[in-house]
């Protein structure tokens, strides 16, 4: 009876449905109701309560910032575990408690799409329900690659409806937005789909760009160095510009607004042209001196670059050539640049 109402979001008298998230909600509510509520045994973990812990009771522990980490990863994995050898009980239990983070990310979702909000929730808790059967409990941070699972099926939905050809009333004409815009979430999406990226370098501009993730914390998750996640980073930001560039020439050229966004794509080059600086030569010491409009010019280049490289910058002594450049990845301050 639960797990029909969560598919079908109605009750068995045909009222007006609820959505997804609502009906997981309520379902939580009447397993930790009641004298014999569903808890956890605190002493089974470090950190929590010496007793039996209902589980309401248990994600209002966890959703408190003091609550160690750790604590969280251990608690979920135990919830993933009693959900694969229990079933439904346990499933349900699961996405009870994961209902505060899938909130958020339906909420994001359905203020972006264009049809019903039910279809958003189905879809988000779908993906949960889904990472929840097959995700790897030896890795930290269950709850958010949990999340991030939902989040990604929800907008896999949002994607197809924008792309859904919009039906037009007799006597009016519609089109599709053309070029260059749309949520950055959404560039990214369709960049897949256009197989200028992978689905991993989107993940990773979308991460370290947009939700300000340190690149260093994307590396470890991803099992992978720093260095090597910025020059996937830097390689493929170049292809995403050199296809933005592409896309924006279909645009109206008497389109203000998209003439200034040709114009911030024009600027804009490959990324390891700017986090590299300026790339020409240090002026040689020769009694001609430069002309104007050499000055000028390398002035203009001087710009691209992120950190000061001058001998009015300090870091030079007087006569001293720039330094050759090393292979330390950039510093994350050049993330803002």
């Amino acid at each position: 009876m639960v797990v029909h109402r969560i598919a079908n979001g109605s009750d068995d008298h045909g009222s007006e449905r609820e959505l997804p998230l609502d009906v997981a909600r309520e379902c939580f509510t009447l397993l930790v109701t009641g004298p014999n509520p569903l808890s956890l045994d605190g002493r089974e973990f470090r950190g929590l309560p010496n007793r039996l812990i209902p589980l309401d009771e248990l994600r209002d522990r966890m959703l408190r910032r003091r609550c160690p980490r750790a604590t969280r990863d251990t608690v979920w994995a135990h919830l993933v575990r009693r959900s694969h050898q229990e079933g439904a009980t346990w499933t349900l239990a699961c996405a009870g408690m994961a209902v505060p983070a899938l909130s958020g990310v339906a909420r994001w979702l359905s203020s972006r799409f264009p049809g019903d909000p039910f279809d958003v929730h189905a879809e988000v808790l779908s993906g949960f329900l889904s990472a929840l059967s097959t995700i790897d409990l030896g890795r930290p941070r269950v709850l958010v690659r949990l999340r991030w699972a939902a989040y990604r099926q929800g907008f896999a939905a949002l994607s197809e409806a924008l792309d859904a050809p919009t039906p037009v009333a007799p006597g009016f004409r519609s089109a599709a937005p053309r070029p260059p815009w749309g949520h950055p979430d959404l560039v990214l999406a369709k960049a897949v789909r256009s197989l200028v990226l992978t689905r991993t370098e989107a993940d990773l501009i979308g991460a370290t760009r947009l939700d300000d993730m340190a690149i260093a914390d994307w590396a470890d998750r991803h099992q992978t160095t720093p260095g090597a996640a910025y020059k996937v980073r830097q390689r493929a930001e170049a292809r995403l510009v050199a296809f933005l560039r592409d896309e924006a020439r279909d645009v109206d050229p008497d389109d203000p607004v998209a003439a200034s966004a040709i114009d911030g794509l024009s600027n804009a080059g490959p990324a390891s042209d700017r986090a590299s600086g300026p790339t020409h030569p240090a002026p040689s010491q020769s009694v001609t001196p430069p002309s104007a409009g050499d000055v000028s010019d390398r002035a203009e280049k001087s710009s691209i670059g992120v950190s000061k490289k001058g001998l009015e910058s300090g870091l030079l002594r007087c006569g001293s050539t720039t330094p050759a450049s090393t292979s330390t990845p950039p510093s994350e301050v050049r993330r803002c640049a």
